[in-house]
């Protein structure tokens, strides 16, 4: 019977989820904005938890303690402290000023925005395709961890399809149903449940072995090394790359990004940045903690499985682990409902309506957003059946390639002089850059492959270990997602310097100094 009890519960507390969407559904406008914004009148409190629960994904409930599990707890100072403060600083230096130019300009995505500024379709087509390339895997991985979770929870009752399916399907109709003001909703109550659960679980299994220093003294034996600061693993290099490629990354999220539209207020813009970090510490903590202690425990960790369904398996009642888990899956769907809302918007207002249609009206962009959001989740639950890679490099791989559109973003905003053909180039180069890391082998076997052509088969040995050169390099330690920032930082600047406006730019609008609809002043906006 523990089968279907787990599966109950699960259940029941996704078609709870449910039911508060649909009441928020009551009060959505039909409106494109209220579906994706909730008509920018998000308050402090449903703002960062609407924030805190989006990020609450597969990557963080079952990659962060497996990677603690293997390597250790110094994952806590990756994610729970570094990473916590660099977002603050972002959502001020970043989210701050998309605030105040989406209230006057009604900027609904990211790529609007910097389309407007540098009068370029094609620019900002470029980042709403960028962007949903990225978002397909980390939708993916959302499908990819509640069916692995599920099927772990079950014992294999339930297979790791059904599993995903699942998923699928409530954030398919959620999303559908409730827009942004559901999810936003939803959000709140998910991740004030998930903050209380997941302390329960840490008091709960530490009571079960006899206390935190039993759980430490069992880890030294069995990993002393865990118990010591730094590793091969964790270089000071590698920590601090992917803790500023994680941050950077999560400010180009667009189901991030956009919240920093939706704020009701600047104070609430303000406060939510301010309390982020705390909520940061408060989740990510108890989480990674339970993983690395799990590794001196009597816990059985299935070859390729989550280290947190396990230990919650082992030591605490099956209706608990049932509801964790529950929790952990509503987690991966206000993560991907999050998604897919914001994989619609950039479709439906950055491709379909600037290249397809044009003009349409609000009626009709809220069907096709709608039926964006069935087309994409659909496809990304067929690409999730194949499970290619592990939660967390299918984690990694997003954040990176987000975070190399953070910077030439962050010199737009800020630096008058950026130029069309800067801003483009930074990020083609970067992401191309990015790109090639990761399909290197691919590269050089296109390239083994071009050599029976007489006029470049000489060359093939030569350009081959070129781009091994350049895109497997060492990089002294640093990770190749950083060292891509700094290449799009670099081309960003360079070819501004080198090259003048074009003639349609709008260089003012993202100015303090500009006038107003009303002939005033803005310096107070920025200040």
């Amino acid at each position: 019977m523990t089968a279907p009890l787990q599966l109950t519960i699960v259940v029941g507390y996704l078609f709870f989820a449910l039911a508060i969407g649909l009441v928020a559904y009551r009060l959505t406008d039909r409106t494109a904005a209220d579906f994706y914004l909730a008509s920018r009148t998000l308050g402090t409190v449903v703002l960062l938890f609407t924030t805190f629960a989006t990020l609450l994904s597969a990557f963080t409930f079952f990659a962060g303690p497996n990677v603690a599990y293997h390597e250790g707890p110094e994952w806590i100072l990756v994610m729970g402290l570094m990473d916590g403060i660099i977002f603050a600083i972002l959502w001020y230096a970043i989210g701050y000023k998309q605030w105040l130019l989406g209230r006057e300009r009604g900027y609904v995505t990211l790529g609007e925005m910097i389309g407007d500024r540098f009068g370029s379709r094609r620019l900002r087509g470029l980042i709403a395709g960028i962007s949903l390339l990225w978002l397909f895997p980390y939708v993916m991985l959302q499908q990819v961890g509640a069916g692995t979770a599920l099927e772990a929870l079950t014992e294999g009752a339930l297979p790791y399809a059904v599993g995903a399916g699942l998923i699928t399907a409530f954030m398919i109709l959620y999303v559908v149903v409730a827009g942004m003001r559901g999810i936003a909703w939803t959000d709140t109550f998910q991740g004030l449940f998930m903050l209380v659960t997941t302390w329960v679980a840490l008091i709960w299994v530490l009571a079960a072995v006899g206390g935190p220093s039993v759980a430490t003294a069992a880890l030294e034996a069995d990993a002393a090394h865990h118990l010591t600061l730094g590793s091969d693993h964790y270089t000071v290099q590698w920590m601090l790359s992917t803790a500023i490629v994680i941050g950077f990354g999560v400010a180009m999220f667009p189901q991030v990004n956009q919240r920093f539209f939706a704020a009701g207020s600047r104070t609430v813009l303000k406060r939510s940045f301010a309390l982020w970090p705390i909520l940061c510490v408060l989740l990510f903590v108890p989480s990674f903690l339970l993983g690395a202690w799990a590794r001196g425990l009597d816990v059985t960790v299935p070859e390729g499985g989550n280290v947190l369904p396990a230990v919650l398996a082992e030591y605490t009642p099956v209706w608990f682990a049932a509801l964790v888990i529950a929790g952990a899956m509503a987690a991966m769907m206000s993560s991907s409902d999050s998604m897919l809302l914001s994989g619609s918007s950039y479709f439906t207002r950055d491709i379909y309506r600037p290249y397809l249609e044009g003009d349409v009206s609000e009626l009709r962009e809220d069907l096709i957003a709608r039926i964006g959001v069935v087309v994409f989740a659909t496809a990304a639950f067929v690409a999730s059946l194949w499970n290619p890679a592990t939660l967390f490099e299918l984690g990694d791989a997003a954040f990176s390639g987000f975070a190399q559109l953070a910077l030439p973003v962050l010199v737009a905003l800020y630096w008058h002089n950026t130029t069309r053909a800067g801003m483009t180039a930074g990020i083609v180069v970067s992401q191309a850059f990015y790109l090639g890391t990761i399909f290197v082998d691919s590269i050089v076997a296109t390239l083994e492959f071009l050599a029976v052509v007489p006029a470049v088969g000489e060359l093939v040995p030569a350009l081959a270990a070129v781009v091994t050169t350049v895109l497997q390099g060492s990089y002294m330690g640093w990770t190749a997602g950083l060292v891509g920032m700094g290449v799009g930082l670099v081309v960003t600047v360079g070819i501004s310097v080198v090259t003048t406006p074009a003639a349609s730019e709008r260089r003012s609008i993202y100015r303090k100094d500009r006038p107003s609809a009303s002939g005033s002043s803005e310096n107070q906006g920025f200040s």
